[in-house]
């Protein structure tokens, strides 16, 4: 915990800084969430086709989850959510074709049957 999902259309490989992202992203999560840093974990998914209204063309999407632990109020995921949308702001730089950028996150809490183990 924190797992971290970070949807983002292909068209962006070359202009988001997916890792710098990460590394810049942990931090906030911990000071926001009182999460630690160490159990931090970003995954990035590609999504090759992406439809945005009546148009294929244009938009790029981004879609940001963070799945934590239950006992986060609900200002304090809505001021994450919020910081983590600043900071991306800071990592995607405008891409050949992309009109329309689609920036969105949202705060969940894990399921009770959440489990992990490290080795």
């Amino acid at each position: 915990m924190p797992q971290i999902t970070v949807e983002y259309s292909e068209s962006l490989d070359v202009t988001f800084d997916r890792p710098g992202f990460a590394l810049a992203l942990h931090p906030v999560v911990v000071e926001t969430a009182a999460a630690r840093i160490e159990a931090c974990k970003t995954r990035f998914l590609p999504t090759e086709d992406n439809v945005v209204g009546a148009e294929a063309d244009g938009h790029a999407i981004v879609h940001i989850t963070l799945a934590l632990l239950p006992g986060r109020t609900e200002e304090t995921k809505a001021k994450l959510t919020e910081a983590v949308l600043e900071l991306l702001r800071g990592h995607i730089k405008p891409t050949d074709g992309v009109a329309t950028l689609h920036a969105s996150a949202e705060v969940r809490e894990l399921d009770p049957s959440y489990r992990r183990y490290e080795e």
